[in-house]
């Protein structure tokens, strides 16, 4: 069973960074996207960043430039860099996954991580 494990959530002051890790375990192949979603409570949950086998990134509008989302392939993880972060980017942080194996799709979810940004 394929499990999404995120980690680096955390209070930090407006202007503070934080790197968030999300590493896929029970599988043994490499997802076709990988992705970051956030959600504030009452809110629609949004995308974030993500990356399309094998060379598309897309961002949210509000995060670009400020937000860096990468890969480590060899270790089924994903990254996210968060730059010059402002009190609206306070949210639950979920790691997705979609994994396309012979012909058939499957998408995971991790079970999110608190990002908090306040003086």
């Amino acid at each position: 069973q394929v499990q999404l494990v995120e980690s680096g959530g955390d209070s930090v002051q407006p202007g503070g960074s934080l790197r968030l890790s999300c590493a896929a375990s029970g599988t043994d192949s490499s997802p076709e996207t990988m992705a970051w979603f956030r959600q504030v409570p009452g809110n629609k949950r949004e995308l974030v960043a993500r990356i399309d086998r094998p060379d598309t990134i897309t961002y949210a509008e509000s995060v670009k430039g400020r937000f860096t989302v990468s890969e480590d392939i060899a270790r089924y993880t994903v990254y996210l860099q968060m730059n010059s972060l402002k009190p609206e980017d306070t949210a639950a942080y979920y790691c997705y996954a979609k994994f396309y194996t012979y012909g058939y799709e499957f998408e995971y979810w991790g079970q999110g991580t608190q990002v908090t940004v306040s003086s």
